[in-house]
């Protein structure tokens, strides 16, 4: 186990958090993830890292795995003129993740608060939630009222 997913696992137990561990080969795109999904109960979730125009504000959006994106309705939504992937200099820099490991455990790194997250409403009717542990060969289901502990503990802000 890297320690990475070592600190994801800490500080979930930290926070009284329950977890299930889920073991899987490497997989760097949703589409490579879904043949990992049997066994899992919640929803999947699509991790995205987008950076503004002037690349001086970052946002981490979570959406249900099946959903696609509209960076131009995003964008309106955050205040900004356009959005667009951040590189994987900003993802380290800012999540300590590498690609295809984004996760909202990634927000753990980010000790200057400075993401935003966009969390997908529709996924707040799950009653469980699957995340990377900042890792691609594993994924972790966590409640969730859980996982909504542990953005208020992250103190990122929501959008």
């Amino acid at each position: 186990m890297s320690e990475e997913e070592k600190k994801v696992l800490s500080l979930l137990e930290k926070l009284n958090i329950a977890y299930t561990r889920h073991e899987h080969p490497p997989v760097y795109t949703v589409e490579e993830a879904r043949r990992y999904y049997g066994g899992m109960k919640g929803a999947q979730c699509k991790n995205l890292f987008l950076r503004n125009g002037k690349g001086n504000r970052h946002y981490l959006v979570i959406l249900e795995e099946s959903k696609r994106a509209d960076l131009k309705q995003l964008a309106e939504k955050a205040g900004e003129s356009k959005l667009g992937f951040a590189s994987p200099k900003r993802l380290m820099k800012y999540l300590g993740v590498e690609p295809g490991s984004v996760s909202a455990f990634g927000l753990i790194n980010d000790l200057e608060k400075e993401v935003v997250v966009v969390l997908d409403k529709d996924l707040l009717k799950a009653e469980w939630i699957n995340f990377h542990p900042n890792v691609n060969t594993a994924t972790l289901t966590i409640s969730m009222d859980d996982f909504i502990r542990f953005l208020e503990h992250c103190g990122n802000r929501l959008l």
